[in-house]
Parts: structure tokens; C-alpha cells; sequence
């Protein structure tokens, strides 16, 4: 199946109806990695990542970043947004939302190699900024991912 047909059942060419009220990573969709053979890292910025404090029921505002480098697989980008988007009003801790997106995003698309990192907005004058890393099973990370890890 070719790329266009298989969008065509996707998400992505339709309007997006419904509103999530909670992660699940059946929101999100994936497309064919066309150059398997190749190591390439693509960096995905989410500005407006918004869930809410299970405690206080205070809201919580983060900057994520997604990298990965794929495998068979990469993650359709419109599913991405609405995935984040039902964690709007979803309690949950900082942490615990970084590596619930890590594992949802390894569940869909089994990459070769993903980090998550959250840089939540300040609250209390205390800042937070979890990260969670995957690495598939005897996959060697190309040096220059390395390096750009530091």
C-alpha cells in the first residue's frame, strides 16, 4: 500500500471531531519509514503541552521534545497533536506524563532509539524538567546523536 492510500484511512486527511479526554495510544497513527536503511533523528517541539496537577488540580504547561530515530515506523504527526492534546485535562504528575508519552510512543511506532524530555513552566519558583530514554535491545546510537546529547 502506498503512502497515499494508506492516509487515506488515516486521520490525517480528516477534521478531527472528537476531543480525547484522556492519553491513549490508540490516538495515535503511524506512516512507513521509507529509509529504513538509513539513521536519521527527527526532532519533534511541542510548546503548548498542557495537563493538569492531580493534586491541586492546579494546570501545568510544558515544552516537550520528542527525538527518535525510527525504525519500520514514524508517528503521523496530526495523530500526535490530538494525543497530546487529551492531556489537557488529564491529572497527572510531570513525570509520570513523560514516560507514559515515551511508552505510548514506543508502543506505536518501535523505534530504534526515543528520549522525552518535558521543560515544565516554573511553579513555586521550582522548576522541573523530566527526561525518559528507550533504546531498542542491541541497537548501537550513532555517534553524532552522542554528541548531541550532552
Amino acid at each position: 500500500m502506498g503512502r497515499k492510500e494508506e492516509l487515506k484511512e488515516s486521520i490525517l486527511g480528516k477534521i478531527a471531531k472528537d476531543v480525547y479526554q484522556k492519553p491513549d495510544a490508540e490516538i495515535l497513527e503511524t506512516f512507513q519509514n521509507n529509509y529504513q536503511k538509513r539513521d536519521y533523528v527527527i526532532n519533534i517541539k511541542i510548546p503548548e503541552f498542557t495537563c493538569i496537577c492531580p493534586v491541586t488540580g492546579q494546570p501545568d504547561f510544558a515544552t516537550i521534545h520528542i527525538k527518535y530515530i525510527a525504525d519500520k515506523k514514524c508517528i503521523e504527526s496530526k495523530s500526535l497533536k490530538l494525543y497530546i492534546q487529551s492531556y489537557r485535562n488529564f491529572g497527572i504528575f510531570y513525570e509520570d506524563s513523560i514516560n507514559r508519552i515515551l511508552d505510548d510512543c514506543i508502543e506505536i511506532c518501535n523505534p530504534r532509539w526515543m528520549r522525552v524530555i518535558g521543560k515544565f513552566n516554573p511553579r513555586g519558583g521550582i522548576s522541573i524538567s523530566p527526561t525518559a530514554e528507550y533504546k531498542k535491545e542491541g541497537y548501537k546510537l550513532p555517534e553524532y546523536v552522542k554528541s548531541n546529547n550532552k
